[in-house]
């Protein structure tokens, strides 16, 4: 038996008890998470399935470089010592070892297949994909507001659920057909931004990698829920770049409403294209609120939990202020008119948004909200960059500076 063969198939064996250590503590590490930000719950389930990786790959250099004894007291063959003597099990996994091997190489392969199949599927659609200049036009515009240098094409495709997002270094956006006479323009707008989110964040290079170590370790149980769990906080980042672009959240949750709808009448499972549940992205669009605390669970960091809420809530009533004693004052002349979007101005788009917006201690302006849009989506933006560049005297409260909120008012009319 080749060095090779046996120190691959003690690796694999020895992942049966390693994956379950690291699901274990991703389990409970994403609990303590459970009420933290998306970024911070696809950070930590990154991480667990790198290491599920790492881990035996450093196992098997240790093997293959004689670190490690490939095959005498094997921990996996220590797992049976109770049922029976260790030397006869890890005698019999020994000679086990080529067969488990070749079948672990054969399941590799068809799984490689399957993704070689998806990946000519994706070419193929790409390249006899439809197009659609005006909508070609609105995705390029949407693509800048992203700061997307890389040119963004789109390709109308039968037969989709949803909108995928495909390539990494000449990302494409395929578009089902039907959604084009089955969303009103505004709701197609908003699942476009969030395919250009995830191009925005590399999701589908990153997407590949994950791929890759599904497909080598596809034998554990711990390596699919983690990938069910990154893919789906990647969903939720993506919203929320999604939503801040668009300064709309509830567009963008009724887009989702209305996919889902589309999806439950042809009978397929509310799910996105690239993983995630569409409800749970609804419902953290429209209505984030935190889920119950496991008392029993939690009580080791409760103390924890109740000083940083205290010291969070402090530090909240010392940076806004509803009622200062002294309004923030705008000063004009660090404020000009919003540049009207060319397309707009072509067009001849009118209408009126209002804006509510944070000032912070120092005058600047450190967020903005549509309240009411103005039926464009360029024209909302165009007022949110516009009051973004505004100057102000800051409110102030006993004495100090403090940081407020203002609402405003832009109208866009020709005249």
């Amino acid at each position: 038996m080749s060095g090779l063969i046996e120190a691959l198939g003690w690796t694999l064996l020895d992942f049966l008890w390693q994956g379950a250590l690291l699901g274990a503590a991703a389990f409970l590490t994403l609990g303590l998470l459970r009420h933290a930000r998306p970024q911070q719950r696809y950070a930590a389930a990154g991480l667990f399935l790198a290491l599920c990786l790492l881990w035996p790959l450093i196992g098997l250099y240790g093997r293959l470089h004689g670190m490690v004894a490939a095959g005498s007291a094997s921990d996996a063959a220590s797992l049976f010592a109770g049922y029976a003597p260790a030397d006869d099990w890890q005698a019999l996994m020994q000679r086990s070892l080529p067969l488990l091997v070749a079948l672990w190489a054969l399941c590799i392969a068809a799984l490689s297949l399957r993704s070689g199949l998806g990946l000519w599927w994706l070419g193929r659609a790409v390249r006899h994909g439809g197009r659609h200049p005006a909508w070609q036009a609105r995705l390029t515009q949407l693509a800048r507001r992203f700061g997307l240098r890389r040119p963004v094409r789109l390709r109308i495709v039968d037969g989709l659920p949803s909108p995928v997002t495909a390539g990494w270094w000449r990302p494409v956006v395929l578009l089902p057909a039907s959604l084009l006479s089955g969303l009103p323009p505004e709701l197609l707008e908003a699942l476009l931004a969030h395919e250009l989110a995830h191009i925005r964040r590399h999701d589908y290079l990153i997407n590949l990698l994950q791929n890759a170590v599904e497909t080598l370790l596809f034998y554990h149980p711990a390596v699919w829920w983690l990938s069910q769990r990154i893919r789906a906080e990647r969903e939720l980042i993506a919203d929320d770049l999604a939503a801040s672009q668009l300064g709309e959240p509830r567009r963008l949750a009724l887009a989702l409403s209305e996919l889902e709808k589309l999806q439950f009448s042809t009978q397929r499972l509310a799910l996105a294209a690239n993983g995630g549940d569409l409800m749970a992205r609804i419902k953290h669009l429209v209505q984030p609120e935190p889920q119950r605390v496991n008392w029993k669970a939690a009580l080791p960091a409760l103390g924890l939990a109740v000083a940083c809420l205290g010291g969070f809530a402090n530090a909240k009533t010392e940076q806004m202020v509803s009622k200062p004693d002294k309004a923030a004052v705008l000063d004009f002349k660090t404020c000009a008119k919003p540049v009207w979007p060319k397309a707009a101005l072509d067009e001849a788009r009118v209408g009126t948004v209002v804006l509510s917006f944070v000032i912070g201690a120092d005058g600047k302006v450190q967020s903005s909200e549509v309240r009411k849009s103005s039926g464009h989506s360029d024209l909302d933006q165009a007022a949110r960059e516009g009051i973004a560049l505004c100057s102000f005297q800051a409110a102030r409260h006993k004495g100090k500076n403090v940081a407020s909120r203002k609402q405003i008012q832009y109208v866009w009319t020709l005249e």
